[in-house]
Protein backbone atom coordinates (compact mmCIF):
# COMPACT_ATOMS: atom_id res chain seq x y z
CA UNK A 1 0.00 0.00 0.00
CA UNK A 2 1.40 3.36 -1.01
CA UNK A 3 0.11 6.13 1.26
CA UNK A 4 2.53 8.61 -0.35
CA UNK A 5 0.39 8.69 -3.49
CA UNK A 6 -1.02 12.17 -4.14
CA UNK A 7 -4.76 11.58 -4.26
CA UNK A 8 -7.04 14.06 -5.95
CA UNK A 9 -10.83 13.82 -6.19
CA UNK A 10 -10.49 13.58 -9.99
CA UNK A 11 -8.09 10.61 -9.73
CA UNK A 12 -10.40 8.84 -7.28
CA UNK A 13 -13.36 9.37 -9.64
CA UNK A 14 -11.41 8.04 -12.65
CA UNK A 15 -10.53 4.87 -10.76
CA UNK A 16 -14.05 4.56 -9.33
CA UNK A 17 -15.44 4.54 -12.88
CA UNK A 18 -13.05 1.69 -13.77
CA UNK A 19 -14.07 -0.24 -10.63
CA UNK A 20 -17.76 0.26 -11.45
CA UNK A 21 -17.17 -1.02 -14.97
CA UNK A 22 -15.50 -4.14 -13.57
CA UNK A 23 -17.78 -4.99 -10.64
CA UNK A 24 -21.02 -3.09 -11.31
CA UNK A 25 -22.80 -0.69 -8.97
CA UNK A 26 -24.16 -3.37 -6.63
CA UNK A 27 -20.81 -5.06 -5.96
CA UNK A 28 -18.26 -2.22 -6.17
CA UNK A 29 -17.08 -0.97 -2.78
CA UNK A 30 -14.92 1.86 -1.49
CA UNK A 31 -12.40 -0.84 -0.47
CA UNK A 32 -12.22 -1.94 -4.15
CA UNK A 33 -11.54 1.68 -5.16
CA UNK A 34 -8.86 2.06 -2.48
CA UNK A 35 -7.23 -1.23 -3.54
CA UNK A 36 -7.12 -0.09 -7.18
CA UNK A 37 -5.49 3.19 -6.03
CA UNK A 38 -3.09 1.29 -3.73
CA UNK A 39 -4.18 3.33 -0.69
CA UNK A 40 -6.26 2.67 2.42
CA UNK A 41 -10.02 3.17 2.19
CA UNK A 42 -9.61 5.93 4.81
CA UNK A 43 -7.68 7.94 2.20
CA UNK A 44 -10.66 7.76 -0.15
CA UNK A 45 -13.05 8.73 2.66
CA UNK A 46 -10.99 11.88 3.29
CA UNK A 47 -12.18 13.13 -0.12
CA UNK A 48 -15.61 11.48 -0.19
CA UNK A 49 -17.13 10.97 3.27
CA UNK A 50 -19.43 8.10 2.22
CA UNK A 51 -20.04 5.54 -0.50
CA UNK A 52 -23.17 7.53 -1.45
CA UNK A 53 -21.20 10.77 -1.89
CA UNK A 54 -18.68 8.93 -4.08
CA UNK A 55 -21.46 7.50 -6.24
CA UNK A 56 -23.07 10.95 -6.55
CA UNK A 57 -19.74 12.44 -7.63
CA UNK A 58 -19.21 9.70 -10.24
CA UNK A 59 -22.70 10.27 -11.63
CA UNK A 60 -22.13 14.04 -11.76
CA UNK A 61 -18.78 13.62 -13.54
CA UNK A 62 -20.35 11.27 -16.10
CA UNK A 63 -23.34 13.56 -16.69
CA UNK A 64 -21.25 16.73 -16.89
CA UNK A 65 -19.69 15.39 -20.09
CA UNK A 66 -23.01 15.96 -21.86
CA UNK A 67 -23.28 19.63 -20.92
CA UNK A 68 -20.49 21.35 -22.87
CA UNK A 69 -21.59 20.46 -26.45
CA UNK A 70 -25.20 21.27 -25.55
CA UNK A 71 -24.23 24.62 -23.99
CA UNK A 72 -22.40 25.54 -27.21
CA UNK A 73 -25.68 25.11 -29.10
CA UNK A 74 -27.56 27.17 -26.48
CA UNK A 75 -25.05 30.02 -26.81
CA UNK A 76 -24.60 29.67 -30.56
CA UNK A 77 -26.04 31.88 -33.27
CA UNK A 78 -28.98 31.20 -35.53
CA UNK A 79 -32.74 30.83 -35.38
CA UNK A 80 -34.07 29.27 -32.19
CA UNK A 81 -36.12 26.52 -33.92
CA UNK A 82 -33.00 25.16 -35.67
CA UNK A 83 -30.99 25.41 -32.43
CA UNK A 84 -33.69 23.62 -30.44
CA UNK A 85 -33.81 20.78 -32.95
CA UNK A 86 -29.99 20.57 -33.01
CA UNK A 87 -29.87 20.63 -29.19
CA UNK A 88 -32.38 17.76 -28.91
CA UNK A 89 -30.72 15.65 -31.61
CA UNK A 90 -27.30 16.21 -30.00
CA UNK A 91 -28.66 15.11 -26.61
CA UNK A 92 -30.24 11.97 -28.08
CA UNK A 93 -27.11 11.06 -30.08
CA UNK A 94 -24.83 11.58 -27.05
CA UNK A 95 -26.93 9.31 -24.82
CA UNK A 96 -27.18 6.64 -27.54
CA UNK A 97 -23.40 6.81 -28.09
CA UNK A 98 -22.75 6.40 -24.35
CA UNK A 99 -24.93 3.30 -24.35
CA UNK A 100 -22.98 1.71 -27.20
CA UNK A 101 -19.49 2.91 -26.14
CA UNK A 102 -19.73 2.49 -22.36
CA UNK A 103 -22.58 0.08 -21.48
CA UNK A 104 -21.29 -0.64 -17.95
CA UNK A 105 -21.29 3.03 -16.94
CA UNK A 106 -24.61 3.49 -18.70
CA UNK A 107 -26.08 0.72 -16.53
CA UNK A 108 -24.59 2.42 -13.47
CA UNK A 109 -26.17 5.72 -14.47
CA UNK A 110 -29.54 4.00 -14.95
CA UNK A 111 -29.32 2.51 -11.44
CA UNK A 112 -28.40 5.90 -9.99
CA UNK A 113 -31.27 7.55 -11.87
CA UNK A 114 -33.66 5.04 -10.32
CA UNK A 115 -32.30 5.95 -6.87
CA UNK A 116 -33.35 9.58 -7.55
CA UNK A 117 -29.72 10.60 -7.19
CA UNK A 118 -29.22 14.36 -6.61
CA UNK A 119 -26.69 14.51 -9.45
CA UNK A 120 -29.32 13.15 -11.85
CA UNK A 121 -31.93 15.67 -10.63
CA UNK A 122 -29.45 18.54 -11.09
CA UNK A 123 -28.62 17.25 -14.59
CA UNK A 124 -32.30 17.29 -15.58
CA UNK A 125 -32.69 20.83 -14.21
CA UNK A 126 -29.65 21.98 -16.17
CA UNK A 127 -31.05 20.46 -19.39
CA UNK A 128 -34.44 22.13 -18.84
CA UNK A 129 -32.68 25.47 -18.19
CA UNK A 130 -30.81 25.11 -21.49
CA UNK A 131 -34.08 24.44 -23.35
CA UNK A 132 -35.65 27.41 -21.58
CA UNK A 133 -32.87 29.70 -22.85
CA UNK A 134 -33.41 28.57 -26.45
CA UNK A 135 -37.20 28.97 -26.13
CA UNK A 136 -36.77 32.49 -24.69
CA UNK A 137 -34.56 33.37 -27.66
CA UNK A 138 -37.25 32.01 -29.97
CA UNK A 139 -39.91 34.23 -28.37
CA UNK A 140 -37.62 37.29 -28.74
CA UNK A 141 -36.96 36.37 -32.39
CA UNK A 142 -40.71 36.06 -33.03
CA UNK A 143 -40.25 32.41 -34.05
CA UNK A 144 -42.07 30.91 -31.03
CA UNK A 145 -45.31 31.87 -29.33
CA UNK A 146 -45.13 30.61 -25.73
CA UNK A 147 -47.13 31.83 -22.73
CA UNK A 148 -44.97 30.16 -20.03
CA UNK A 149 -41.41 29.48 -21.18
CA UNK A 150 -40.37 27.61 -18.00
CA UNK A 151 -43.35 25.22 -18.11
CA UNK A 152 -42.87 24.72 -21.86
CA UNK A 153 -39.19 23.86 -21.45
CA UNK A 154 -40.20 21.11 -18.99
CA UNK A 155 -42.90 19.94 -21.42
CA UNK A 156 -40.32 19.68 -24.25
CA UNK A 157 -38.07 17.66 -21.95
CA UNK A 158 -40.95 15.38 -20.90
CA UNK A 159 -42.23 14.96 -24.47
CA UNK A 160 -38.83 13.72 -25.66
CA UNK A 161 -37.85 11.68 -22.59
CA UNK A 162 -38.09 8.28 -24.29
CA UNK A 163 -35.36 9.38 -26.70
CA UNK A 164 -32.79 10.18 -24.00
CA UNK A 165 -33.75 8.63 -20.66
CA UNK A 166 -31.81 5.40 -20.00
CA UNK A 167 -34.97 3.62 -18.83
CA UNK A 168 -35.99 3.57 -22.53
CA UNK A 169 -32.60 2.43 -23.84
CA UNK A 170 -33.91 -0.94 -25.06
CA UNK A 171 -36.08 0.93 -27.61
CA UNK A 172 -33.16 2.83 -29.14
CA UNK A 173 -32.06 -0.01 -31.41
CA UNK A 174 -35.50 -0.22 -33.06
CA UNK A 175 -35.04 0.44 -36.82
CA UNK A 176 -38.08 2.76 -36.75
CA UNK A 177 -36.65 4.85 -33.91
CA UNK A 178 -35.10 7.59 -36.09
CA UNK A 179 -38.44 8.12 -37.85
CA UNK A 180 -40.18 8.39 -34.46
CA UNK A 181 -37.69 11.08 -33.40
CA UNK A 182 -38.31 12.98 -36.66
CA UNK A 183 -42.09 12.83 -36.16
CA UNK A 184 -42.00 14.03 -32.54
CA UNK A 185 -39.57 16.87 -33.29
CA UNK A 186 -41.67 18.04 -36.26
CA UNK A 187 -44.78 18.04 -34.05
CA UNK A 188 -43.03 19.91 -31.22
CA UNK A 189 -41.57 22.57 -33.47
CA UNK A 190 -44.92 23.10 -35.21
CA UNK A 191 -46.63 23.46 -31.84
CA UNK A 192 -44.16 26.12 -30.69
CA UNK A 193 -44.32 28.18 -33.89
CA UNK A 194 -45.64 31.70 -33.69
CA UNK A 195 -48.52 32.24 -36.15
CA UNK A 196 -47.49 33.96 -39.37
CA UNK A 197 -48.58 37.56 -39.69
CA UNK A 198 -50.73 38.23 -42.74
Amino acid sequence: MNENVVLTPERILEVTEDVLRRFGLAKATVVDVARALDVSHGSVYRHFPSKASLRQAVAKRWLDRFKAPLQQIVEGPGPAPARLERWLRTLFAAKHKKLSDDPEMFATYLALAQEACQAVSSHKECLCDQVETILSDGVKQGAFEIADVKATSRAVFDATIRFHHPAHAEEWSDPAFAARIDAVLALLLRGLEAPRKR
